[in-house]
């Protein structure tokens, strides 16, 4: 059995390794010294810069481009692993940078690790096994994913930042450089600090993304009524839907609050008496 080339002949360096049964589609590039497993598949024009290792059942999407030294798809580094036929599934358009770790999933989450599309992954970020990754989102240089962590759409992980195992990144938050996560991340919401509180909105983010002054208003509003001290948050979230029912932005935190989690939902830091 050989290596299995779909359409057109893709690039590959006479230095690159590729095992038997592994599928490579047309405009695939591999440069020098690369390693593709049995189990791999590459879609159109993913590029393998160099010393790049993909292991395991992975799928890459097309235009992906990896850079030398990531680690793409070897096991996981949980103790619970047996071998299980888990797979890692890469979306289209990502950037994965110099020394990118990515599991596969697990039994006991559900077998599949997911990443999106039009991520930028830098220099040393760890994607461990069970994470689902939305689109757009950017993990910066050495930021890490514990086991069964979720990232919503256009998140952003600051340098040096670690999330807990089973925490939730809402869509369009930001999670300050070394902050350590233990809690889920409100969409929208701003993190920082060890251990990370809210510290506000991803203002600066809403703006970039296009989101009118209106909608920006609007969650500052829903922002404080939810972190108020009177009542209690089930009381609060109620007082929010009912008063800004046709805001989405500012549904998604409420529908985000309310689903199930096994993890707090971060807070604002109390502030102390003088």
């Amino acid at each position: 059995m050989t290596a299995e080339i779909i359409d057109t002949a893709p690039a590959i360096h006479p230095t690159a390794v590729i095992e038997d049964g592994a599928k490579l589609a047309a405009g695939v590039a591999v440069g020098p010294f690369c390693s593709v497993g049995s189990d791999v598949t590459l879609d159109k024009g993913v590029v393998l810069e160099s010393h790049v290792v993909l292991a395991g059942r992975t799928t890459v999407g097309a235009g992906t481009r990896i850079f030398p030294f990531a680690s793409i798809g070897h096991q996981p580094q949980d103790l619970k692993y047996r071998g299980e036929p888990s797979e890692l599934i890469i979306g289209r358009d990502n950037v994965i940078r110099e020394h990118v770790t990515m599991n596969p999933g697990t039994e006991g989450g559900g077998m599949t690790t997911r990443v999106g599309d039009n991520c930028l992954f830098m220099v040393g970020a760890h994607v461990a096994h069970d994470c689902q990754v939305g689109n757009h989102a950017i993990l910066a240089n050495n930021a890490t994913l514990a086991g069964h962590v979720e990232v919503g759409d256009y998140a952003i992980l600051g340098g040096l930042s670690a999330v807990h195992q089973f925490a939730r990144i809402g869509r369009h938050a930001m999670v300050g450089g070394m902050s350590g996560v233990e809690g889920d991340v409100i969409p929208y919401g701003s993190v920082m600090g060890n251990r990370a509180h809210l510290s506000g909105l991803n203002v600066v983010g809403l703006k970039r993304r296009g989101f009118s002054r209106d909608v920006i208003h609007d969650l500052r509003k829903a922002y404080r009524l939810l972190f108020a001290e009177e009542g209690t948050m089930a009381e609060r979230l109620d007082d929010v839907a009912d008063e800004f029912g046709g805001n989405e932005p500012v549904m998604d935190i409420v529908n985000f609050i309310r689903s199930d989690s096994s993890r707090a939902i971060c807070q604002p830091k109390l502030e102390r008496a003088a």
